[in-house]
């Protein structure tokens, strides 16, 4: 990160995904590490560490008396919007059966339903975040993570955090809900070939193999991998040498279905294959609870982690 810069990583998500983890983890790569942070102090905190050189990670859930999700939203514009504060939000997500199971197993009450059946607290908690979840600049999904693996999810995107790495994540998104925040670059795959007029293909989506066959089908398609992949190799060493800590480049189409998907895919896998460190959103279908294709490629095309 270039010099002068002050990192800052808002850690959020449902209770139970992770997020103390994360925060320990973080806090042995090098950051100065708080937990339960009122987001009505972060602003003066950050004011005040300015000038200090080790990076922050700060923990933000529910259990906050002033926490609200528009809140937190506004706190991570204020942040990014100061010269000298690279600031990301990270969300840590999981499966609501996998929450519920967590808290069964440590028989913890959750902090929303101390009353009642951890369910209802993970469902409203769920609910609350929603936005926030969609807003965010880095995605980790814990499911199926044990902590060690969660740790090394921290490491790739972080461990470097005083260094030249920079995570790079690839959107796909319906312009029927608008440009997700944070893009550094957008592009609009609508003039390809839809496959949502085939109806063997309409109920499928992007990841499937016949639905990019078809998308890669159209005469433009080889044209616009090549271009794009071309601009962003050679945009995204600029951006390091800037000392950017993340850079976000999203394809949008009407439904965020199709054609988004199919070519942030194979976006992702060509920068991948360069060396980059790149994570893969769904945007569209993660809100139906289609989770496959998201999280780390691993360089040189290898398989990415089950």
């Amino acid at each position: 990160m270039s010099q002068g810069m002050q990192r800052v990583v808002l850690v959020t998500g449902p209770s139970g995904a992770g997020r103390s983890t994360a925060i320990n983890a973080l806090e042995d790569f090098g950051f100065e590490s708080i937990d339960n942070m009122p987001l009505s102090l972060i602003p003066r905190l950050i004011e005040g560490s300015q000038s200090m050189p080790r990076p922050m990670a700060l923990g933000i859930d529910v259990r906050n008396r002033d926490f609200s999700a528009d809140g937190l939203m506004e706190v991570h514009r204020a942040l990014s919007a100061i010269p000298g504060i690279n600031c990301d939000l990270l969300y840590l997500d999981c499966a609501r059966e996998v929450l519920s199971r967590r808290f069964s197993e440590t028989r913890r009450r959750h902090p929303l339903a101390p009353d009642e059946s951890p369910t209802e607290g993970i469902a409203r908690e769920l609910a609350l975040l929603e936005d926030v979840r969609g807003r965010a600049d880095v995605y980790v999904d814990t499911t199926d993570l044990t902590v060690h693996e969660l740790r090394a999810e921290m490491e790739g995107w972080f461990g470097q955090a005083t260094g030249q790495g920079m995570a790079l994540s690839v959107h796909s998104f319906s312009y029927k809900r608008g440009l997700p925040q944070g893009l550094d670059m957008a592009f609009d795959c609508r003039f390809l070939r839809n496959p949502h007029w085939e109806p063997d293909l309409r109920s499928r989506t992007g990841l499937d193999w016949p639905v990019a066959e078809y998308v890669a089908g159209d005469p433009r398609y080889e044209g616009l991998i090549e271009k794009v992949t071309d601009l962003l190799l050679y945009v995204l060493p600029g951006c390091v040498e800037e000392g950017k800590a993340h850079f976000s480049v999203g394809f949008g189409c009407t439904g965020g279905q199709h054609r988004s998907v199919a070519v942030t895919e194979t976006i992702a896998a060509a920068l991948a294959q360069e060396g980059w460190r790149v994570s893969i959103r769904h945007r569209e279908l993660e809100r139906r609870g289609v989770t496959q294709g998201k999280g780390h490629m691993p360089p040189q095309g290898g398989e990415r982690p089950k």
